[in-house]
């Protein structure tokens, strides 16, 4: 026991030698964050040169999209939103470039361009422009839009109620929000909308001359027609060196987003000298009033979607907590307990005997069976049976569709530590009984183009667009799942979760090898409420909202203390000092919940 306690401190000792360096770069990290002297004029935005500016490169989908089967109003080009009509344009004239300087020596960064619609069919208006850095593709859009209903009197001419008012208006003038000085030569000028009493304005105009732009130009659009939005993605950054007042824009999004909210995106940009995120913003986003979804797509559609897009997901090479179906785990010894019952009950396979409905009140957990051996079986998984259960629900008011694709496993495997270039593998902390991960594709209604994937990591995720997913056959991406966590991620290597910057935290190590799971032909729909009932039958296990493992409380920090106590004296008080960066999971696991009881799944994602 001596000898291995003395071949262990020997082995930290040398890795704390190989790593001396990030010793040295820790502490000054630590004193950064104890006293706050970093200098923050690394991210500060200082000047402009617009001439230098190189626009982006446009973006298509690696391959042509299908005929979709036959429907009502999906992939039509066009949607009813009851009063209006919308329709996409992805098509611009680029209006105002600028290349922003960063720090002390001036380096160049991402470019910012901001484009005017373009070719917008007979009959529709312009509601805002567009912008975004230089650096990504050129695949935005914006909607614009018509009145739907017959023709109603001019807004001048009526003293009615606010329905009796057209749609859309002309806005009354224009605001002057912000313009770059003119010893920069080329100028830019942000203007707002002043829109008539009832009425929204969707978005900002921009212009190179400081005369107030055309009323013609755009129009806003009745205030019951328009939901509330605020502002999400910071674009652009200017500080008081550039201007009198420090100018931003910013991404806009609904304020409310889930299957049942009705906020459209626009697809415009708010910008301003002040941001008060308590404050109500002076665009809107808009509003589906039509109950009908008509433009999201019905069955055949759906099994045409995945079966174009679907992605591969790929195992780490060392995965050793396979997933399975969830027919496999229950057929192969997973067991339901009751709280103050000590004799437990084996689960049908089809989950018929779970308690359905209700909430997640801890009364029911299910569990591994007794038997060690019959538990070693199931922690494994089954990579054969597995297959992915799909949600598909509208979003953003049915104006894109999310295919939520679901994987179960039936161990997540216990947690590798970072503690700078030492790693340590952990025997139980993070380990837990059931994992439920999953990954979206949101398409566009308008044309059935693939528009974002939202890869889930954990307690959070993230949106990636599609020019940055990697494409393993046709249009369908590849999804890499993480060793023993299953987290899911765009491309492989290590990602961390915790501090980045002091490279401690938990790992994340993803790798492409021969284990995976093709979802264009391993899944099964499991709900799809807008379709009605009956159409798709939800299983019996989904209704079970209880938790599908046992609560586990670790000793994480007694473990951490032994690792610590191992460590030679001068970088001991630092690694004491940031254990809390470690993740919360560490310390203890309630068993995780079914499909049904996440946020996600009335919600948006987390973003």
């Amino acid at each position: 026991m001596h000898m291995l306690q003395l071949q262990w401190q020997k082995t930290i000792f040398l890795r704390i030698i190989c790593g001396f360096w990030w010793v040295f770069d820790f502490v000054r990290v630590l004193i950064v964050k104890m006293f706050g002297c970093e200098c923050f004029y690394w991210n500060r935005l200082t000047e402009f040169d617009e001439f230098n500016s190189s626009e982006p490169e446009l973006f298509s989908l690696p391959s042509p999209l299908p005929q979709w089967p036959q429907g009502k109003g999906f992939a039509t080009g066009k949607i009813n939103l009851g009063e209006l009509e919308v329709t996409k344009i992805t098509k611009f004239e680029s209006i105002w470039s600028c290349t922003v300087l960063h720090g002390k020596g001036k380096a160049k960064s991402k470019g910012i361009s901001f484009y005017k619609p373009v070719e917008i069919p007979d009959g529709f208006h312009c509601l805002g422009y567009y912008c975004q850095p230089n650096d990504h593709p050129l695949r935005g859009h914006v909607l614009v839009a018509r009145d739907a209903t017959a023709s109603k009197p001019e807004v001048g001419d009526i003293n009615n109620s606010l329905v009796d008012l057209p749609a859309l208006s002309k806005p009354i003038n224009y605001m002057l929000i912000w313009s770059n000085e003119p010893q920069h030569g080329h100028c830019g000028y942000f203007w707002l909308p002043n829109p008539p009493v009832g009425y929204k304005a969707m978005g900002i105009v921009v212009s190179e001359t400081p005369e107030e732009p055309e009323l013609d130009e755009v129009r806003c659009v009745r205030e019951d027609l328009t939901e509330s939005c605020e502002t999400c993605d910071v674009i652009l950054t200017t500080d008081s060196n550039h201007s009198n007042y420090e100018f931003q824009v910013w991404k806009t999004r609904p304020c409310e987003r889930g299957m049942f909210c009705s906020g459209v995106s626009v697809g415009t940009f708010f910008c301003g000298t002040y941001s008060n995120p308590e404050d109500q913003l002076d665009v809107a986003c808009l509003k589906n009033l039509d109950s009908t979804l008509h433009a999201m797509p019905n069955l055949d559609q759906i099994h045409a979607l995945i079966k174009h897009y679907g992605p591969t997901v790929f195992f780490h090479p060392d995965e050793d907590c396979m997933p399975s179906s969830v027919q496999w785990f229950f057929k192969n010894g997973a067991i339901l307990k009751q709280d103050g019952n000590s004799k437990w009950e084996p689960i049908d396979y089809r989950g018929s005997n779970l308690p359905s409905g209700g909430t997640n009140d801890g009364a029911f957990w299910i569990d591994l069976p007794e038997d060690e051996e019959a538990g070693n079986y199931l922690k494994k998984g089954n990579l054969e049976s597995a297959e992915f259960y799909v949600h598909v629900k509208p979003a953003l008011g049915g104006t894109l569709t999310d295919i939520v694709m679901w994987i179960f496993c039936p161990l997540n495997g216990p947690a590798t530590l970072k503690i700078g270039l030492m790693n340590i593998a952990m025997t139980k902390i993070g380990q837990h009984v059931s994992d439920w991960e999953h990954y979206t594709l949101r398409v566009s209604n308008f044309t059935g183009e693939l528009w974002q994937a939202y890869f889930s990591e954990h307690s959070g995720g993230g949106w990636v667009e599609a020019h940055d997913l990697e494409y393993i056959e046709g249009n369908k991406p590849i999804v890499y799942s993480s060793k023993h966590g299953h987290a899911s991620y765009p491309h492989p290597g290590m990602y961390l979760q915790g501090s980045s910057k002091l490279g401690i935290g938990v790992r994340n190590d993803t790798a492409r090898s021969k284990y995976f799971v093709d979802s264009s032909t391993k899944y099964q729909i499991v709900a799809a409420e807008y379709l009605g009932d009956g159409v798709v039958t939800e299983p019996c296990w989904l209704q079970y909202m209880r938790e599908w493992g046992p609560t586990i409380v670790y000793d994480s920090r007694s473990e951490l203390d032994k690792i610590i106590s191992l460590l030679p004296m001068f970088v001991r008080f630092s690694v004491e000092n940031i254990v809390d960066l470690f993740p919360t999971e560490l310390y203890g696991e309630e068993g995780p919940t079914g499909p049904k009881e996440k946020d996600n799944w009335e919600g948006d994602e987390r973003w």
